[in-house]
Formats: C-alpha cells, structure tokens, sequence
C-alpha cells in the first residue's frame, strides 16, 4: 500500500516560471530539484523539532508527550521524522515518507474498534485501562511549504539561474 500527499505552493508560481524556461533551454535541473529536496526534507525534520505546522500553527501534544515527556510525533529514533527523505523525478522532486502511518498524522483521523467491539489503553501512572468506541486522533501537519520554505526555494532558483544562465535572471 502507498500512501501520497500532493502538496502545491500558491506562491509557487514565479519558480514554476523559471523552471519551465530551465527546460525549454535545454537546462539540466536535477541539481536544482536535487538543492530543493535537500533544503524541504531539512525543513520539514526542523519541524518536528519545534512541534509546528509549515503554517506555523502548534500541534496538540499527544498524550505520550504530555505524560511522559519528549516530542508529539518522536518517540524514538527511526520513526517518522527519521524517514523524511527527498527523491528527485525529471521535472520533480517528492519529499515525504514511506511510513504507512503518516498520512493519519498529516490529516488526522477516528480510529474506531473493529466489529463495533472496543479499544482498550493502558492508562499512565499504572491507572489501568480505558476502553473506548473511537479515538480521535488530531491532524499535525508536518509535510507542506511554509512562507520561509518558498522564500528559500525562490532564493535557490535564483542563484541556480545566475550560474545556469550566466547571470541572465
């Protein structure tokens, strides 16, 4: 199963110009693509450090992190933030996941109990458990471009077509 996540920019425009006359020149831009993904998967790690969404917007923290400390969305080494990566296409580049789990975090989700029956947590602090029908679990956005990421993007382009193009920009 694979799951996608089509994210545009609405300030994308003037960069989807200037690409557009990389290619009818000819331009090789895997290197561009290459310095976006770069940049973007660094960003979007960034994010799980200061728990934000590219519009800046906090997520709720998670019942782990509130009871026992630590980051909403890191538990552990290896988990979601660690499999950020970037590939590059002919005329893309994708960053994101292949954590089968992140689109229920990117867009949230009810997770209900099978066959109507219920699910069951441990409660923290040795409490027991609760059982319960659904549980709602809040989107926190991690994927997407902020106003910094398409500034630096635009930036990127930029030098990119000074040195492509011999400084026609």
């Amino acid at each position: 199963m694979v799951a996608a996540i089509r994210i545009t920019s609405k300030g994308g425009q003037e960069i989807e110009r200037r690409l557009a006359r990389f290619v009818a020149a000819n331009e090789d831009i895997d290197p561009l693509l290459s310095g976006f993904g770069l940049y973007l998967e660094s960003s979007t790690i960034e994010r799980f450090e200061f728990e934000r969404a590219p519009d800046g917007s906090r997520w709720k923290p998670s019942i782990r992190a509130k009871t026992e400390g630590g980051k909403t969305l890191y538990k552990s080494p290896g988990g979601l933030r660690d499999s950020i990566t970037h590939l590059v296409h002919s005329r893309s580049v994708e960053v994101g996941t292949n954590k089968i789990y992140a689109g229920v975090h990117q867009h949230g989700a009810t997770i209900r109990a099978k066959n109507g029956g219920y699910l069951a947590f441990r409660l923290p602090g040795g409490l027991g458990f609760r059982k319960v029908k659904e549980v709602e679990i809040p989107a926190r956005p991690f994927l997407g471009l902020s106003g910094e990421d398409e500034t630096e993007l635009l930036a990127l382009t930029e030098d990119y077509e000074r040195e492509a193009l011999g400084g026609a920009a």
